[in-house]
């Protein structure tokens, strides 16, 4: 079994996808941010971010999974199925969008905004009501304030937290841009599946489980599925479902479960199983 870090004696290193200054960078402080050492690697794409942690290169990784108001993020329930990692924790932030631009910019300057898709579409009325934004996605909500700040332009701004304000040396020119208040991103710590028990310090019991299944394509097949999780005592929380790849009209389902006592997601297992084609536990750990 793998010792935990602390006692191997070194520092935490977590890939990210996005910049410092993103809000998987505030994710990640919050989660782990009083660790000792602890070293965030910036990485362009999700797919980088996982690469690095099954080659050894991060010790983890931690990405967002769903959004209260977008929903799931697709590719990195493809991701923890594909990969020999496991969800080792998650927890839930609140997200702030703000208007950002470089020291002693006016708003009347700004004539483009620029952000991560998923930012701009959750400032849609602020972005209404200012008609003479020319407004451009970006690959990262920090990233825009960096990429503002590196090439010094005073009639761009970027939408993004304002840790990337800080982290960049811009300023905010309008806090709390988002359309709703009640806007929560749920952020997954991942580890390899190798990875020890005790692998991360501070490790508290489970009470939630991930899991990914395949079903012969037949009726009532799903629901009989549905039916041993419920039989098992295990409280469905969560149900989505992504294509297989290479087989049309063929889907992964994917759950998630809470139970108060850990027998209980055992049975729950046992009984997909003997059911089910495939069953992937994406991870066991505690709820936020």
């Amino acid at each position: 079994m793998n010792l935990s870090l602390a006692n191997e004696g070194h520092g935490l290193k977590i890939a990210i996808q996005g910049e410092m200054g993103s809000n998987s960078h505030m994710a990640t402080a919050a989660m782990l941010g009083n660790r000792k050492g602890l070293e965030i690697i910036a990485c362009s794409v999700s797919a980088e971010v996982l690469a690095k942690v099954v080659s050894g290169e991060a010790d983890g990784a931690v990405l967002p999974i769903e959004n209260s108001l977008h929903g799931s993020v697709a590719e990195h329930y493809d991701l923890l199925l594909e990969l020999p990692v496991r969800i080792e924790r998650e927890s839930l932030l609140r997200i702030r969008h703000n208007l950002i631009a470089m020291p002693g910019v006016k708003l009347e300057e700004v004539r483009q905004v620029m952000s991560h898709p998923v930012a701009l579409s959750q400032c849609r009325r602020f972005l209404v009501e200012h008609p003479e934004f020319q407004v451009v996605s970006f690959y990262d909500t920090a990233g825009s304030v960096k990429h503002l700040m590196t090439l010094g332009l005073r009639d761009v701004a970027g939408i993004a937290p304002e840790l990337a304000a800080t982290e960049y040396g811009a300023e905010v020119l309008v806090a709390g841009v988002e359309d709703h208040a009640e806007n929560y991103t749920r952020f997954h710590l991942v580890l390899r599946e190798d990875a020890g028990d005790d692998y991360i310090e501070g490790a508290v019991p489970a009470d939630k489980m991930s899991l990914a299944f395949a079903i012969e394509h037949r009726p009532g097949t799903l629901v009989a599925a549905l039916e041993r999780l419920a039989a098992a005592g295990v409280d469905l929380t969560k149900i989505e479902s992504r294509p297989v790849p290479g087989s049309p009209w063929e889907y992964v389902f994917y759950v998630d479960v809470r139970f108060d006592r850990r027998a209980k997601a055992d049975t729950a297992v046992a009984a997909l199983r003997k059911h089910c084609r495939m069953v992937k536990v994406l991870g066991q750990y505690r709820a936020a």
